[in-house]
């Protein structure tokens, strides 16, 4: 039994690289309150405990307190060979080690026995309501942790809106993907009800990415383990965008942080690692032509809406926006919702019409537009600033979305346009703005009061700067 127990322990810990498990062991030997000299010489440094007092302590204030007992019941629920799982308070060493290899290193199998024990510390099947309870307190976790340990990246909770709502729009995007042995996906009041079994969490927690990266980062910046070590991904590397141009500006931008992870996390992977601020309604004023000078040529943007009746929505553009009557753009587009709910609506195949925009013609639409067709987008900005709509009877054509705003026809509040990923090599070397070449915008900027180089129209780029705290 010892050989066996012995193997199992050394197998887990050979997953590690030798600096991690050197990590693995400091937060241990400080967690359980010693530094490998309990006990005298001769004590195995496998018999070392650790109680859930010192786990509260020790992420006292990374961590909200339920999120420390769901760990220290994820790490309590592991069996070792010759004792009874369960029954002692204490976590033993062994326990510690393979809670980390299995959440952090395994597959959705070896995970879903310690998930299980988090969301409910009895064994069998769990609620929805408890699923619901789980998911909420690891996304609040994650964003608590990720600002206290300063990893925000230059987004702030006082620079974005209130976390609370988007937490929960999150976790209902998430928990929407629990489906049930027979394929039916329970819904609203029905799926709090539901009695869902290990192997249908199993099934969601393989096919719902976000439950594990957001655990292993939990885990490694509440614990302060593993953290600052070169295995991590790319999911966690790019988990939040690096944030340009809010810095001193006084702006809180339309976006939460979990609506900025999980939008950020459907862009494509080259661009996931910084969102650069080109226009905000509040900052720049409310004028199409505002709007027109700061977005165009400036590489793949995220534009985001919210109207009179606080729907907050928006789409991606794949292309840098130009001044044409024609489409733009190609299948990596799509349009999202952040309020009142929280979801992506990609590329059906059904026709090409990505994003359009125009301005000062006569016989086509003007305006910007992302999918469906003229008169009738699933997101539609008039170039007669304020008023735009979202037809969708039932969804939209290019995208398959719903009406995204409350009303078809709705009156905008604010706007904010993100550039993502790096800043192209066109802009940085000074390629021509619309105002250059279209002789129609020019115009219209001068009918309107604006000198053709007015310097509020083309803003330098701010590449140099850093937001970061």
């Amino acid at each position: 039994m010892g050989n066996a127990e012995s193997n199992a322990y050394h197998n887990h810990l050979s997953r590690f690289l030798p600096e991690e498990q050197t990590d693995i062991d400091g937060v241990f030997d400080a967690l359980s309150g010693s530094s490998g000299s309990a006990g005298g010489k001769n004590a195995k440094a496998t018999k070392k405990t650790m109680t859930l007092a010192a786990l509260q302590a020790h992420t006292r204030e990374a961590l909200p307190e339920q999120m420390t007992v769901r760990l220290y019941n994820g790490m309590k629920s592991i069996d070792l060979p010759g004792k009874s799982s369960g029954l002692s308070e204490q976590i033993a060493k062994e326990q510690f080690v393979i809670f980390m290899s299995d959440l952090l290193k395994g597959n959705a199998d070896e995970k879903i026995a310690i998930i299980m024990r988090m969301i409910s510390k009895t064994e069998g099947p769990v609620k929805g309501k408890q699923i619901q309870e789980f998911t909420e307190d690891l996304i609040m976790s994650l964003v608590h942790v990720l600002s206290y340990r300063k990893e925000l990246k230059g987004w702030t909770l006082e620079n974005t809106r209130d976390s609370a709502s988007g937490v929960k729009a999150l976790a209902s995007q998430l928990l929407s993907e629990l489906k049930l042995a027979d394929g039916t996906k329970p819904v609203g009041p029905q799926l709090l009800e539901t009695s869902f079994d290990p192997s249908v969490v199993e099934d969601w927690v393989y096919r719902v990415p976000q439950v594990s990266v957001f655990l292993s980062v939990v885990i490694r910046q509440g614990l302060h383990v593993l953290h600052s070590l070169p295995d991590q991904t790319n999911d966690i590397l790019n988990l939040v965008p690096r944030c340009k141009g809010m810095k001193g500006r006084g702006l809180v931008s339309l976006f939460d942080i979990p609506s900025i992870i999980y939008i950020n996390s459907h862009l494509p992977a080259e661009l996931q690692h910084k969102w650069r601020l080109l226009f905000s309604s509040r900052l720049h004023g409310e004028s199409f032509s505002q709007l027109c000078g700061h977005i165009v040529n400036k590489g793949p943007c995220i534009v985001i809406l919210k109207d009179l009746d606080g729907f907050l929505f928006g789409g991606f553009a794949s292309h840098s926006w130009e001044v044409k009557p024609q489409f733009q753009g190609d299948n990596r587009c799509f349009l999202f919702s952040v309020f009142p709910s929280l979801a992506v609506y990609t590329y059906t195949g059904y026709n090409d019409h990505f994003m359009y925009l125009n301005n000062g013609q006569q016989t086509m639409p003007n305006g910007l537009g992302m999918g469906g067709q003229h008169g009738y987008f699933g997101l539609w900005i008039d170039s007669d600033y304020g008023k735009g709509h979202s037809k969708a009877k039932p969804r939209c054509t290019t995208y398959n979305s719903p009406q995204l705003s409350a009303k078809e026809d709705f009156t905008l509040d604010a706007m904010e346009v993100w550039a993502v990923g790096d800043v192209p090599e066109s802009v940085t070397k000074g390629k021509k703005s619309i105002l250059d070449v279209d002789p129609e915008a020019q115009a219209l900027l001068e009918m309107a009061g604006k000198s053709r180089h007015s310097e509020g129209l083309r803003e330098p780029i701010e590449e140099d700067e850093d937001d970061e705290n």
